[in-house]
C-alpha cells in the first residue's frame, strides 16, 4: 500500500503579521525630566500589567573588531548610576565588554506596546555588590555559577551534571563563596529612548541625552 503524499506545511509570511498599535501615547509634557524616574514609572506599570519577566532585557555588545552579539539577560537593580545585571565575566559578553565597554539594552513590554532603549558604558560593580547579590540567589543558582564555564564548548550535558554533583558535595552544609569569575555590570546610560506604539506606525519616540548639565529631551521621527 503506497503512502499518502505528505501535505506541505502552511507557510507563515512574517510580512503578513501586522498589529496596529493603539494602547497609549507619549506626550512631550507628560514625561518626567529624569529618564531613570521615567523608566521606574514605566517599569512599575509593566509589573502592574503583569508583563512576564518585565526585567528581561536584550543586551547588545561588540568585540574589538565591531562584530556584534546580543542575548537576553535580567535586570537586577537600577538607580541614577545605571542598570545592573550579573553574569560570568569569562562569558562571551564578559570578554566583549572587557575589549569594548560600550553596550546597549532594550526592553520590550509587548502588552503595553512599549520599548525602552538604553545606550552607555558598562563597568563592573564592586566586589561587595556582587557578593551581596550572590548571597541572595537560590543555592541551586549559586552552584550553577560554579558549574558553568559559560560560552565555552562542552562535550555533553552529562559533563555539566557530573560537575554539578561534585560541587553540591563539595559545598554541602556550608556557605557557597562567590566565584572570582562571576559578578555584576552596571550600564551607565548616555542616552535613553522611550518608545510607545501608535496607529499607522506613527509611533512616539522621546530621546533623553546626558549632558554636562543634566538631560535633554528630543522627539524623534518614527
Amino acid at each position: 500500500m503506497s503512502e499518502s503524499p505528505r501535505q506541505p506545511r502552511p507557510v507563515i509570511i512574517p510580512q503578513d503579521l501586522r498589529v496596529d498599535y493603539g494602547r497609549g501615547r507619549l506626550e512631550d509634557g507628560a514625561v518626567l525630566p529624569d529618564p531613570v524616574d521615567q523608566f521606574k514609572k514605566w517599569f512599575d506599570e509593566a509589573q502592574a500589567a503583569k508583563v512576564v519577566e518585565a526585567n528581561a532585557m536584550t543586551l547588545a555588545t561588540a568585540d574589538e573588531t565591531g562584530r556584534p552579539s546580543a542575548r537576553v539577560v535580567l535586570l537586577k537593580a537600577f538607580d541614577e548610576r545605571g542598570f545592573i545585571f550579573f553574569t560570568n565575566y569569562e562569558s562571551r559578553k564578559g570578554r566583549e565588554l572587557a575589549a569594548n565597554a560600550r553596550a546597549s539594552l532594550c526592553f520590550y513590554w509587548q502588552p503595553l506596546e512599549r520599548q525602552v532603549r538604553i545606550e552607555g558604558t558598562a563597568e563592573k560593580t564592586t566586589r561587595a555588590e556582587s557578593e551581596a547579590y550572590f548571597r541572595e540567589r537560590p543555592v541551586a543558582a549559586q552552584i550553577g555559577a560554579w558549574v558553568s564555564h559559560q560560552s565555552r564548548p562542552i562535550t555533553s550535558r552529562a559533563e555539566l551534571e557530573r560537575r554539578e554533583a561534585e560541587l553540591i558535595a563539595r559545598f554541602a552544609g556550608g556557605p557557597i563563596p562567590t566565584p572570582d569569575h562571576w559578578g555584576g555590570y552596571r550600564v551607565v546610560p548616555q542616552v535613553i529612548e522611550f518608545w510607545q506604539g501608535r496607529p499607522s506606525r506613527l509611533h512616539d519616540r522621546l530621546l533623553y541625552t546626558r549632558t554636562t548639565g543634566g538631560w535633554t529631551i528630543q522627539r524623534l521621527a518614527p
